[in-house]
């Protein structure tokens, strides 16, 4: 976790420097336990990790210890070390196309915004370029950038430190085939998340929802745990709903900024300034694979004065 020293910034309760009396102890003995059973990794285990698993276990210590122990197993099981020094998703262009998922930005809060726009799915192409299996070794590859790599460098941008996302689900186009096509996909990229990367969300969007989503949503609340239930918002089409969420990701002039024109929402960006080369500007064009905010700066264009 990064260090800053912001005095204007004041952690959220039961997060690294506001913790009460109880809160500390049970980091210290779950940091003591985790070290007697020879699980501590020095160089990827911290307080932050650690009050992770204990917040997403309700401070029990041996239920906190039990999950975090799971992890660590799961990690050797799936290669999660070999996965980030060899796995190389050659086809994230081709996957992109079918299942758009990207990084973009950062709302008001400093939390990285990740998109995904399940109304662009098309099964039949993305099944004939990948497999269910890279797919969730992607998966596994971005939680890790984004706790090595996207969190550092948005806490250092935003001077406190970021420890959790912002998700936005776009459904707009969504049949309830398409849910079905994906079902257990979803599934179990939820469980990995709740289960292996816990307290990493701090806020889910579904915006655009058809009036057919009550129904999946019955089916989805079941894969997900009452708190992760309390950071969802479920809105729908047109102005009113889609203020609401320009309003959460932080105004609409910091939204206008950070979310990408092409989801229609309200956003402006279209990324111009992550654009290879002068032409096209297209609406969100760029956005897609820009992988733009504090982690990936835009590139430096130099002009040349003959």
């Amino acid at each position: 976790m990064v260090n800053i020293k912001n005095p204007n910034w004041k952690p959220e309760p039961g997060h690294v420097g506001n913790l009460t009396e109880e809160q500390q102890k049970a980091l210290d003995e779950l940091k003591e336990e985790i070290k007697k059973a020879g699980a501590w990794v020095e160089e990827r285990m911290d307080d932050a990790m650690v009050l992770r698993f204990l917040r997403a276990r309700k401070w029990n210590v041996a239920n906190a210890k039990t999950m975090l122990l799971s992890a660590e197993q799961w990690r050797k099981d799936f290669g999660v070390d070999e996965i980030m020094k060899s796995f190389d998703f050659k086809e994230k262009e081709e996957v992109d196309k079918y299942y758009p998922q990207f990084y973009h930005k950062t709302d008001a809060h400093g939390r990285p915004i990740y998109i995904e726009r399940l109304g662009f799915l098309d099964i039949k192409a993305l099944t004939a370029c990948t497999s269910l299996d890279r797919q969730l070794q992607r998966l596994v590859y971005e939680y890790e950038i984004f706790l090595t790599h996207r969190l550092p460098y948005t806490s250092l941008s935003h001077h406190h430190p970021v420890e959790t996302s912002c998700t936005i689900l776009d459904l707009s186009n969504v049949s309830l085939s398409n849910f079905v096509k994906v079902r257990e996909y979803v599934a179990r990229a939820a469980e990995i998340g709740q289960e292996r990367y816990p307290e990493v969300m701090g806020r889910f969007f579904i915006v655009n929802a058809p009036w057919v989503f009550g129904a999946v949503w019955g089916v989805v609340k079941g894969w997900l745990d009452p708190v992760t239930i309390g950071k969802v918002r479920i809105l729908g089409s047109g102005e009113r709903e889609w203020r609401v969420l320009r309003e959460e990701v932080g105004g609409d002039g910091w939204a206008g900024e950070c979310l990408p024109e092409s989801l229609g929402v309200g956003g402006r960006c279209r990324c111009l300034e992550y654009a290879k080369s002068e032409e096209g500007g297209k609406k969100g064009e760029w956005c897609l694979g820009s992988d733009a905010g504090p982690w990936n700066p835009p590139p430096q264009k130099v002009t040349v004065q003959a």
